[in-house]
Protein backbone atom coordinates (compact mmCIF):
# COMPACT_ATOMS: atom_id res chain seq x y z
CA UNK A 1 0.00 0.00 0.00
CA UNK A 2 2.82 2.21 0.77
CA UNK A 3 4.78 1.56 -2.28
CA UNK A 4 1.60 2.49 -4.07
CA UNK A 5 1.67 5.91 -2.70
CA UNK A 6 5.02 6.09 -3.32
CA UNK A 7 4.98 5.50 -6.58
CA UNK A 8 1.88 8.15 -7.14
CA UNK A 9 3.61 10.61 -5.68
CA UNK A 10 6.77 10.06 -7.72
CA UNK A 11 5.05 9.93 -10.95
CA UNK A 12 3.16 13.72 -10.00
CA UNK A 13 6.27 14.98 -8.66
CA UNK A 14 8.46 14.30 -11.47
CA UNK A 15 5.47 15.02 -14.60
CA UNK A 16 5.23 18.47 -12.53
CA UNK A 17 9.27 18.80 -12.58
CA UNK A 18 9.14 18.23 -16.61
CA UNK A 19 6.39 20.42 -17.54
CA UNK A 20 7.89 23.13 -16.00
CA UNK A 21 5.32 23.30 -13.39
CA UNK A 22 7.47 23.95 -10.17
CA UNK A 23 5.41 26.31 -8.14
CA UNK A 24 6.73 28.02 -5.19
CA UNK A 25 4.42 29.95 -2.89
CA UNK A 26 5.13 31.74 0.14
CA UNK A 27 3.06 33.21 2.72
CA UNK A 28 1.37 36.78 3.09
CA UNK A 29 3.38 39.22 4.80
CA UNK A 30 0.43 39.98 6.80
CA UNK A 31 0.95 36.19 7.99
CA UNK A 32 4.70 36.71 8.29
CA UNK A 33 4.03 39.27 10.40
CA UNK A 34 1.36 37.91 12.86
CA UNK A 35 3.85 34.64 13.09
CA UNK A 36 6.74 36.83 14.55
CA UNK A 37 4.39 38.86 16.95
CA UNK A 38 3.35 35.38 18.16
CA UNK A 39 7.09 34.61 18.81
CA UNK A 40 7.71 37.71 20.26
CA UNK A 41 4.83 37.56 22.46
CA UNK A 42 5.26 34.26 23.67
CA UNK A 43 8.82 35.22 24.71
CA UNK A 44 7.35 38.57 26.27
CA UNK A 45 4.68 36.53 27.98
CA UNK A 46 7.50 34.47 29.58
CA UNK A 47 9.61 37.07 30.65
CA UNK A 48 6.66 38.91 32.07
CA UNK A 49 5.74 35.36 34.18
CA UNK A 50 8.80 35.24 35.58
CA UNK A 51 9.04 38.42 36.50
CA UNK A 52 6.13 38.82 38.33
CA UNK A 53 6.83 35.43 39.91
CA UNK A 54 10.38 36.60 41.48
CA UNK A 55 8.77 39.62 42.49
CA UNK A 56 5.88 38.15 44.30
CA UNK A 57 7.98 35.95 45.98
CA UNK A 58 10.66 38.90 47.01
CA UNK A 59 7.55 40.60 48.58
CA UNK A 60 6.14 37.64 50.23
CA UNK A 61 10.03 36.30 51.82
CA UNK A 62 10.76 40.31 52.78
CA UNK A 63 7.98 40.02 54.80
CA UNK A 64 8.48 36.67 56.53
CA UNK A 65 12.49 38.09 57.29
CA UNK A 66 11.00 41.24 58.75
CA UNK A 67 8.95 39.05 60.97
CA UNK A 68 11.92 37.06 62.00
CA UNK A 69 13.95 39.68 63.34
CA UNK A 70 10.96 41.70 65.23
CA UNK A 71 10.66 37.74 66.86
CA UNK A 72 14.25 37.39 67.24
CA UNK A 73 14.34 41.56 69.19
CA UNK A 74 11.56 40.18 71.18
CA UNK A 75 14.25 37.19 72.26
CA UNK A 76 17.49 39.63 72.50
CA UNK A 77 15.82 41.27 75.28
CA UNK A 78 16.60 44.57 76.30
CA UNK A 79 18.61 44.70 79.54
CA UNK A 80 22.71 45.51 79.27
CA UNK A 81 23.88 42.45 80.29
CA UNK A 82 20.89 40.06 78.42
CA UNK A 83 23.45 38.29 76.87
CA UNK A 84 25.48 37.08 79.50
CA UNK A 85 22.76 35.75 81.11
CA UNK A 86 20.46 34.81 79.02
CA UNK A 87 18.54 31.23 78.90
CA UNK A 88 19.59 28.27 76.82
CA UNK A 89 15.92 27.88 75.39
CA UNK A 90 16.91 31.58 74.32
CA UNK A 91 20.04 31.19 72.55
CA UNK A 92 18.78 28.16 70.89
CA UNK A 93 15.79 30.41 69.71
CA UNK A 94 18.59 33.15 68.90
CA UNK A 95 20.65 30.60 67.20
CA UNK A 96 17.25 29.58 64.94
CA UNK A 97 16.39 33.27 64.09
CA UNK A 98 20.14 33.96 62.82
CA UNK A 99 19.75 30.86 60.75
CA UNK A 100 16.43 31.80 59.12
CA UNK A 101 17.54 35.90 58.94
CA UNK A 102 20.72 35.10 57.02
CA UNK A 103 18.72 32.64 54.35
CA UNK A 104 16.04 34.72 54.30
CA UNK A 105 18.22 38.20 52.97
CA UNK A 106 20.58 35.07 51.12
CA UNK A 107 17.02 34.75 49.03
CA UNK A 108 16.50 38.25 49.15
CA UNK A 109 19.71 39.06 47.34
CA UNK A 110 19.22 36.39 44.68
CA UNK A 111 15.96 37.11 44.18
CA UNK A 112 17.15 41.29 43.38
CA UNK A 113 19.90 39.93 41.20
CA UNK A 114 17.44 37.82 38.90
CA UNK A 115 15.03 40.53 39.10
CA UNK A 116 17.69 42.84 37.86
CA UNK A 117 18.42 40.49 35.03
CA UNK A 118 14.72 39.60 33.93
CA UNK A 119 13.96 43.42 33.77
CA UNK A 120 17.46 43.98 31.49
CA UNK A 121 16.48 41.00 29.18
CA UNK A 122 12.74 43.26 28.79
CA UNK A 123 14.29 45.81 28.22
CA UNK A 124 16.56 44.05 25.84
CA UNK A 125 13.82 42.78 24.13
CA UNK A 126 11.68 45.74 23.62
CA UNK A 127 14.82 47.48 22.20
CA UNK A 128 15.20 44.69 19.56
CA UNK A 129 11.63 44.49 18.43
CA UNK A 130 10.52 48.08 19.01
CA UNK A 131 7.10 47.55 16.89
CA UNK A 132 6.25 45.14 19.65
CA UNK A 133 6.15 48.30 21.78
CA UNK A 134 3.28 49.63 19.96
CA UNK A 135 1.06 45.95 20.81
CA UNK A 136 2.30 46.02 23.96
CA UNK A 137 1.11 48.90 25.06
CA UNK A 138 -2.47 47.95 23.51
Amino acid sequence: MFQLFLRARTHSLLRDRFRGETEFRARSPERDAETDRARIEAIMDAIETALRAAESEQSGLNRRVEDVLARAAVTFGNGDDEYLEREALDKHHQDLFDKEIQNGQRRLKELGSSIAHFKFIKAAMLSRFPDYQQTATN
